[in-house]
Parts: C-alpha cells; sequence; structure tokens
C-alpha cells in the first residue's frame, strides 16, 4: 500500500534518520517509538508531504488515502459541532445536494405537465445519484457522525454548540471523529491518547481494533500499543530498528539485545587487554616477532563494539514524609460553581493516610477543579474543607509551568527545593525527566511548554511532602521518565491523589478510583482495572456504574464495612505473616551488632605490638578475625533475604 524507502532526514547537524525504509500493507498496526525529538513527529509529516525528505523515496498505491492527527492544536469555527464533523463526508454532501436539485427539477417539469425523455434522463440520473449515496452508507451520514462524536465523549445537547467554543482537548477530538468517519486506507495518530479520559481512551481502542485500513500510531501509552500493534519500529540516534512484536514485546527483545551487546562488548574488551599484554611481553623478543605482528594486525582489523548510550536507570525516591493523622482531608457537602455551571454539589470524601486514590472521568466533569479544592487554593462555594493533623500538601498542575522563575536555569531550579543529602542525585533525576548535558544550564525562559512541564514534575519530586496531588503528570513524559515517577509513586510513604488517562502508569500504582461525574464524586475501591470491569459491565446492560450500589446491589453503608472489614482481615494476615520474619530480622541484627563489635575489638588488639608477645594468643586472634568476615556475609545475606521478604508482603498489601 505504502512504502518508505531509504529516506533520510537532517534538521542543521541533526540527523533524524539516515536510510529510513518501512513498508506499510493495507492492515499492517505499527508503532513509531523513540526518545522525544528522535523524529517520530517529523516521519509521519513526511508520509503526508508536510515536510520534505531529504533524501528517499516514497511510494504511494494509486488509490491508497492518509489521514493524519497531528499533535499541534487544530482549530475549528463558524460551525456547529456537528456541522463541522458533517464536513468529513463532503463527497457524500455533495450527492446529496445533486440529489435534492435533480429531485426539485423533476418536481418542477412534472408541474408543468411535462413527459418524455428529459423526464426520464433526469430520473435515470436520479438513480445513479441514488446508487453512490447507498454505497457510501450516505443515507445515515448523521447517525454515524454521532456515534463517533458520542463515543470520543461529546453529549446530545454539544451538538448544536459553536465549535469555536470547545477547548483545545476538544477541539482534537473533533478532528479525530473527522478522520475516523473519512475511513483513510492508512491513518496515521500522533499522540491520540493526550486529549482523551479513559472511557474515551476505551472506546477508541475498541473502535481501532476493528479498523478496515492500517494505523500507524506514536504515543506513550504502553498498554494502548500494547492492545492494537503487531509491529513497533523504534528511531533513536539516527538508526531504524524493526520488531515484528507490540510494545512490551520490543522492550524485552530491546533488553535481551542490550544483554547480548553487553556480554560481548566485555568478551571483545578482554580479548584486546589480553592481546596488548602480549605484544607488550614479547614485543622485542625475536622468537615472537611473527606472533605479535599477526596479533598487532587482528587487533587493527576488529570492529569495536559499540554499546548503545541509553541512560541507566535509577531508583529515585521521595524525602521521607512526616506521618500525618490517619484522616488527611475531608469534604462535606461541598457545592463548587462557577457562575450559573455547578460542577459538584453535596460532594463528600475522605481522604486517609495511605490512600492512593486516582481521579478518573470524562473531560469537563470536573476533575482538575477537584484536584485543586483537595489542594486547597479553589474556593468553593458552601460546605467544608478540613486537613488532617501534620499535613504537608505538594499540588501539581497542569499549567505548573506557569510558576517557574524563568531567569533561573534548569539545574538552578531544582537546587532551590532539593532537600538536604539530594545534591547528588539532581543530575542524574534531570537526566531522566530529559535534561542532559549542557541542557541543566538553559534557563527556563527559552524552554518548550513540554520542557517546563517536566521541570516541575521534577521540582515537586524533591518537595518534602506527604500528600500529593498530581494533575495529569505524565502527559509531557516519555516511557523512562514514567517508569522513574511511578517506581517513586511507590515508594512513597504518604499520600497522594492522581488525575490521569494513563492505564499503564496507574495498574498497580492506586488502591482506590474516585470517579467525577456532572454534579458528583463517587469513590470506588480497587484497582482502575477494577473500576472499568464494572464500568463495561454496565455499559453492556445499558446502564454507567453508579455509586449508589455495586455489581452486587450492595449499599454505599454495606460497601463501607465490607471495605473496612477486608481491610482489617488483611492488616491481620499480614500482621501474622510478618511477625516472624520481624522477630528473626531482629536476631540477625543484634548477632551482626556483636559480632561487628567483636570484629572492632580484634582490629584493636592485632594492631596493638604487645599482642604478639604471647604467639599463641595472636595466632588464635588472628584466626577469629578472619573467620568473622564470612560470618558476617552470611548474616548480612540473612539480613537481606528477611527484608526483602517483608518489603514483598507490605507491597503486596499496598497493592490490594
Amino acid at each position: 500500500m505504502l512504502s518508505i524507502d531509504n529516506i533520510s532526514k537532517q534538521y542543521g547537524p541533526k540527523i533524524l534518520f539516515e536510510d529510513l525504509s518501512l513498508f506499510i500493507g493495507e492492515r499492517d498496526r505499527i508503532a513509531v517509538v523513540g526518545p522525544n525529538g528522535a523524529g517520530k513527529s517529523t516521519l509521519m509529516k513526511i508520509i503526508v508531504a508536510e515536510v520534505e525528505a531529504d533524501s528517499g523515496i516514497l511510494h504511494r498505491s494509486r488509490f491508497t488515502t492518509v489521514g493524519y492527527l497531528p499533535q499541534e492544536l487544530i482549530g475549528h469555527r463558524g460551525r456547529t459541532l456537528l456541522e463541522e464533523t458533517l464536513r468529513a463526508f463532503e463527497d457524500v454532501r455533495r450527492l446529496h445536494q445533486q440529489f435534492d436539485g435533480i429531485s426539485a427539477e423533476i418536481r418542477s417539469r412534472s408541474a408543468a405537465g411535462e413527459t418524455g425523455p428529459g423526464i426520464e434522463g433526469l430520473l435515470a440520473e436520479l438513480g445513479r445519484v441514488q446508487h453512490r449515496i447507498e454505497d457510501a452508507e450516505g443515507w445515515r451520514i448523521e447517525a454515524r457522525a454521532k456515534e463517533i462524536l458520542f463515543g470520543l465523549g461529546f453529549r446530545q445537547r454539544d451538538l448544536g454548540r459553536p465549535s469555536g467554543e470547545f477547548s483545545s482537548g476538544w477541539q482534537m477530538r473533533i478532528e479525530l471523529a473527522k478522520l475516523l468517519l473519512r475511513e483513510p486506507s492508512l491513518l496515521l495518530l500522533d499522540e491520540p491518547t493526550n486529549h482523551l479520559d479513559i472511557e474515551s481512551l476505551e472506546w477508541l481502542e475498541s473502535y481501532l481494533k476493528d479498523y478496515a485500513g492500517a494505523l500507524l500510531l506514536v504515543s506513550h501509552d504502553r498498554r494502548f500499543l500494547d492492545n492494537l500493534v503487531g509491529r513497533t519500529v523504534e528511531i533513536s540516534r539516527g538508526r531504524v530498528t524493526e520488531y515484528a512484536c507490540n510494545y512490551s514485546g520490543y522492550l524485552r527483545e530491546k533488553e535481551a539485545q542490550r544483554s547480548l551487546q553487553e556480554a560481548a562488548f566485555g568478551n571483545q574488551r578482554k580479548m584486546i587487554r589480553e592481546t596488548e599484554r602480549f605484544v607488550e611481553r614479547f614485543r622485542a623478543k625475536n622468537t615472537k616477532a611473527r606472533q605479535v605482528q599477526s596479533r598487532l594486525k587482528r587487533l587493527e582489523k576488529i570492529d569495536l563494539i559499540e554499546l548503545d548510550g541509553d541512560e541507566q536507570e535509577i531508583a529515585f525516591r521521595f524525602p521521607p514524609p512526616p506521618r500525618s493523622g490517619k484522616v488527611v482531608l475531608q469534604l462535606e457537602d461541598v457545592d463548587k460553581r462557577y457562575g450559573d455551571t455547578t460542577v459538584f454539589q453535596g460532594a463528600s470524601l475522605t481522604v486517609e493516610r495511605g490512600d492512593r486514590i486516582a481521579v478518573l472521568g470524562v473531560n469537563g466533569a470536573g476533575k482538575s477543579t477537584l484536584a485543586r479544592v483537595l489542594a486547597g487554593i479553589e474556593p468553593i462555594q458552601s460546605g467544608r474543607r478540613t486537613e488532617g493533623h501534620r499535613v504537608a500538601a505538594s499540588y501539581f498542575a497542569q499549567n505548573q509551568a506557569d510558576a517557574l522563575d524563568p531567569e533561573r536555569t534548569v539545574l538552578e531550579s531544582v537546587e532551590e527545593v532539593a532537600s538536604f543529602g539530594a545534591g547528588g542525585n539532581l543530575r542524574t533525576l534531570l537526566g531522566h525527566f530529559l535534561f542532559s548535558g549542557d541542557d541543566v544550564f538553559k534557563r527556563v525562559s527559552v524552554l518548550s511548554g513540554g520542557e517546563k512541564s517536566r521541570l516541575a514534575l521534577a521540582r515537586m519530586l524533591l518537595a518534602p511532602a506527604n500528600f500529593l496531588i498530581l494533575d495529569e503528570p505524565t502527559n509531557h513524559l516519555d516511557r523512562r521518565s514514567k517508569e522513574v515517577l511511578k517506581e517513586a509513586l511507590r515508594a512513597f510513604d504518604g499520600t497522594f491523589v492522581i488525575v490521569s488517562h494513563d492505564r499503564d502508569f496507574l495498574a498497580g500504582l492506586v488502591t482506590k478510583v474516585l470517579v467525577a461525574r456532572e454534579g458528583g464524586i463517587v469513590l470506588y475501591p480497587g484497582s482502575v482495572d477494577d473500576y472499568l470491569r464494572i464500568w463495561h459491565e454496565r455499559e453492556a446492560q445499558g446502564a454507567e456504574p453508579r455509586g449508589d450500589a455495586d455489581p452486587d446491589g450492595k449499599s454505599p453503608l454495606r460497601q463501607e464495612r465490607d471495605r473496612k472489614r477486608g481491610e482489617a482481615e488483611r492488616r491481620q494476615e499480614r500482621y501474622r505473616r510478618i511477625r516472624p520474619l520481624r522477630e528473626s530480622l531482629e536476631a540477625v541484627l543484634a548477632e551482626i551488632d556483636a559480632r561487628e563489635r567483636r570484629k572492632a575489638e580484634l582490629e584493636t588488639l592485632l594492631s596493638d605490638p604487645a599482642t604478639y608477645g604471647d604467639g599463641n594468643r595472636a595466632k588464635g586472634l588472628g584466626v577469629e578475625y578472619r573467620e568473622l568476615a564470612p560470618a558476617l556475609d552470611s548474616l548480612y545475606l540473612r539480613w537481606s533475604d528477611l527484608q526483602g521478604r517483608i518489603d514483598a508482603i507490605e507491597k503486596e498489601e499496598r497493592k490490594g
């Protein structure tokens, strides 16, 4: 359908890719991956002829049509939502206009009493137009448009609204709806999930699984890619590598290749060192001259193995937070309005110490407003917001970048909030948020919007707090940066609330789901997948999940009692499993302490010349000292094993 042969693209000294070749078949599902700035979006723009390649050829079959959804803002004005969406059917609409025009002419001539070949010719033409409309399913274009719009989160009342009233995220949904309705044979989607809530994302994923054409996707949403693609194309440091698998398979293969590469690199370095030692040792011996020359020539012919320059993974941790009271925050009968628009009415919520809550809901339902209310920076009209004892809250907003000092450098911005002892980790942390080398000395004023957002998030990771409120923290992060943030949150010994639509990021991270709906909020125990399962079951029954009953029909009071009983049972089970491990751990630590003290005593005695006046005693002390090292090593291994088992049980408890 479409083939790319040896195309290259370079901007100044930076080479995005060289000799890139790719074939896209009729039903291919391909992910294009790589670090930010590698050239993924540029490749898509070359395919749609928005950017010209420096070299190479792009072949497209005669009947191939291409649709492209870019990352950049798309604006629609001058029409209602439905009218703008129906522009996807311009050809069909022209057929309808032609049909209406012919029908009107037939009626006019018939009313004037005309008969004969003229009328018969018009009737034949009308039949041909009707068949073309039927072939394009043109009689139900409005129904098809509504189906797509409602799937992407629009409501019935939105159809007549002027398209210019919608925010940038909704504007992108309008454009996506038009693309899906046109049904091009090749669909290019550049970060389509950035502007979707989870419900719309699930709908889009389901729709694309049955899409009749080919898909080329750029996305940082791992689960979205895993569920859709069968091929993965990596663009990195000017090279292109193709993998015949989905995104997770690509990560596994890449890790395996990395291990093999490291082993080969090590073996080659060892061989080179041995050869160099041989040459140095026997260079001056005439009897070895031929062997020396042979090995020198062999060295000259070696193709040196170079390791990929991927950054080493780190395990960044938040500063230890102060312990808060059991109740971190309470909302009681809160009303929140903007003018005549009610966002919440009578909303109540209790956030307890250790809660890990995901906030879900359709765009426009008030998720960001709720985050600001929780953070205490958004006024409420009535009700009460109460913070618990010793709560230190930290809030990350989608526009957090606006608060950065434009005159500071990137490094100065994080040094400003770093706690004592974190300094050595700052450059490494910034590297995982895509600031490497001299980038850390750039002033904030010259950073892009995405770079500022990543810097603001890196600053937040360093601020000591025991209650985090994060509003879409992953929007500008690549895979590595998201993993660093996720691991930091997993290890965080505090409470957090996250507004996010990234299912893979939330998986294994949160234990409760807070759903924002028009006029209220509902809290569900369990993971995001648990909530989505309920939602799909309710959707299959023709209803959305309700907060007044779970799938078993239990009342809220019963749900709360069951939840607390389950938590108590899990705590008792955890205590039963951990208690003997902790007792063993304390015994091992006591033994380590005693052995370390004895080791220090022996070192003092063995460094005293008087000890050696008695040969037998000195010999005995030396034997005892040598035996202490393996004994301590064994104790440390035992301690590490016990601590690991305790950590695993506590981690399991947090997930459960």
